[in-house]
């Protein structure tokens, strides 16, 4: 399976255009207001006319009541919703149903109950995605630039594919990506100057060292069996 790279918290059409040049296969715009990468309505809608079908377009969303969701669909026109807060199975489900998209649900993680309890979306969702669990105190839970312990998703085998994200950037995803095996991965913070504003140079060296980290792994001999 070829790796999938997501940009996530893009706020500008240079980033935009940088992601989807360098071979991001997705690209994420959020729709939180806490977060330093939020964007407007009609910023969204400006960039993702941008993107004209060169990836897929994933509106992320927390928590968020079908009043906000209706208006993130009508605006961004995405080709997936990513749910990155405490929707439960039964919600996700309506909301697959209501706007019939692939849906991409963050699971936090911490410790190895976490990563079991992701089993129950499994059946209802297209893809799953791992990130760090934030600190209580946090006001937003993702894009903090904190990894997990990667090895809680070793010989994982969930169902359906699975993403990486939390903390990752250039000098550690190959590792991630040996350990995981994961499916994809999700960088938002790893690629930024500072928290909001992407980092040009950092976006096409995280999807070239990514790419090249996959290709490793698929060339690498499957140990012999004893």
């Amino acid at each position: 399976m070829t790796l999938m790279v997501k940009i996530c918290g893009l706020s500008t059409p240079e980033a935009v255009e940088v992601a989807i040049e360098t071979g991001a296969d997705m690209v994420g715009f959020v729709f939180f207001a806490p977060s330093p990468r939020n964007v407007s309505f009609s910023v969204a809608r400006a960039l993702g006319a941008h993107v004209r079908g060169r990836a897929r377009k994933v509106a992320l969303t927390v928590d968020a009541d079908d009043a906000l969701l209706d208006a993130v669909v009508k605006v961004l026109q995405p080709d997936m919703l990513q749910l990155h807060g405490q929707e439960q199975p039964d919600r996700v489900a309506v909301i697959k149903k209501r706007f019939g998209l692939p849906v991409i649900k963050a699971i936090a993680i911490e410790e190895r109950a976490d990563v079991a309890g992701a089993a129950v979306y499994a059946p209802i969702i297209d893809c799953l995605l791992f990130d760090a669990r934030a600190p209580k105190a946090a006001t937003r839970p993702g894009g903090l630039g904190k990894p997990f312990d990667w090895r809680l998703l070793q010989n994982l085998h969930p169902g359906v594919p699975f993403m990486l994200s939390g903390g990752l950037n250039t000098a550690n995803i190959a590792e991630a990506l040996r350990i995981t095996s994961a499916h994809g991965v999700d960088v938002s913070s790893g690629v930024e100057r500072a928290p909001g504003e992407k980092d040009l140079g950092k976006i096409r060296a995280f999807v070239r060292t990514a790419r090249e980290g996959a290709r490793r792994l698929a060339a690498k001999p499957a140990a012999s069996p004893v």
